[in-house]
């Protein structure tokens, strides 16, 4: 059973609810989860907006992105990201992923500007070499669920005076260890600001488009208000020209129902995650399962493993009735959309590699512990050629993970 059906009569009333005041844009529910949302990622502001792109997007252009600028991110991850920063007027350049969290290495980074990147002296700009454009900005991502580890990046975005804005739309809830604090802080409270997706599929989920920006900054935050609305500090009163980007009263009603069980449904896909990792055989080389680092406390939005003959592998587990999917196929330096970019096969290893061997399990918290036996079944069938008698063929179809379109 879905959250959406286990909640049914409590989203209703929200349409009903809605349908009876016609506050369909804005007004009090949009204020009051903007307010709880704040309050459970750790942020001083949240701004909810139509999805998580324009969340992004918005959040770029109140940082202060100018036309021409350079952000640098991971090619792993969903064009979201990339879309949100061209679309902000800047260009998008990468720097690769750690090998066992999939998220953005912060030696790379670091070698990024040392190699990369030089000085402007008469502007005080830093410059990438290659196409003279300067570099102001940082955007980790925290991919599958998991924090990128923050400690280090923004040390480096400060030595550089450039912001960092983390894509937390995978994230609702993780945690990461700051040492420089020696406290846990949540994603969406360490960057200057923070995208959050509410796709259906998110770990919070709409029933519909919706997302949010997160920070401590009261500035920021006001300006993303009106980057929603038009511009509009007032009714017709536009201080910029700005976007149609507005969460919509009835969705923020539904994620408001659904926040109050975020907490305990993030903890039940961590108590999945363990049970995968207790199902596998000790040891095992042919399967590589998710790493999660002892700075982070993860909520596995996607539960990724990778193996060698990942294809033929999800053409036997579809044959079984249990679905998978790949996030994500083809790294963003080599999609057709960047080819203009120079990018080229070769430039970022650790995540062409990666691409051709992640899997995404079914995860979710309805995923019962018997339809879990059957998933590890199945692939140890294919994997080592033995059944470990462990799983039941009469299951019913296990669901694949969620699309992630933000």
């Amino acid at each position: 059973m879905t959250p959406h059906l286990e909640l049914e009569e409590e989203l209703v009333s929200v349409f009903r609810s809605a349908l009876k005041t016609a506050g369909f844009v804005g007004g009090p529910v949009v204020e009051e989860f903007e307010r709880e949302f704040a309050e459970f990622s750790e942020a001083g502001h949240c701004v909810g907006v139509g999805n998580g792109t324009d969340a992004l997007r918005f959040a770029l252009i109140a940082a202060g992105v100018q036309p021409g600028d350079t952000v640098v991110t991971v090619p792993n991850t969903f064009i979201a990201t990339t879309e949100a920063i061209s679309q902000a007027g800047a260009r998008p350049d990468f720097v690769d992923i750690e090998e066992r969290t999939y998220n953005m290495d912060a030696q790379r980074l670091h070698e990024y500007f040392e190699t990369q990147c030089c000085l402007d002296r008469g502007t005080g700009k830093l410059l990438n070499r290659k196409t003279g454009s300067p570099v102001t900005g940082i955007v980790p991502v925290h991919l599958y669920g998991q924090m990128a580890d923050m400690d280090p990046i923004l040390e480096i975005a400060e030595r550089h005076n450039l912001f960092v804005i983390e894509d937390a739309c995978q994230a609702h809830g993780a945690a990461y260890y700051s040492r420089k604090e020696g406290r846990w802080k949540k994603a969406g409270s360490m960057g200057l600001a923070a995208a959050f997706s509410f796709y259906p599929g998110k770990n919070l989920g709409a029933c519909g488009e919706a997302g949010a920006v997160t920070t401590n900054d009261a500035k920021l935050a006001g300006k993303v208000r009106m980057l929603r609305d038009h511009g509009q500090a007032q009714k017709y009163s536009h201080e910029i020209e700005g976007y149609n980007g507005r969460l919509d009263a009835i969705q923020a009603g539904i994620l408001r129902a659904k926040l109050k069980h975020l907490a305990e449904w993030n903890q039940i896909r961590r108590t999945c995650a363990r049970r995968y990792g207790e199902l596998f055989p000790p040891q095992i080389d042919k399967i590589i399962l998710p790493h999660e680092s002892p700075l982070n406390k993860a909520v596995y939005h996607l539960y990724v493993i990778r193996v060698k003959n990942r294809d033929q592998l999800q053409a036997h587990l579809a044959n079984a009735n249990i679905a998978t999917q790949v996030h994500y196929p083809t790294p963003l330096h080599l999609q057709r959309a960047y080819a203009t970019m120079g990018y080229k096969e070769g430039d970022f290893p650790v995540t062409e590699k990666a691409a051709t061997e992640i899997l995404s399990l079914p995860m979710y918290p309805q995923l019962e512990p018997q339809q879990q036996k059957v998933i590890v079944q199945e692939l140890l069938d294919l994997l080592l050629g033995v059944t470990v008698g462990i799983g039941n063929p009469n299951l019913e179809p296990v669901a694949a993970p969620e699309g992630q379109a933000d």
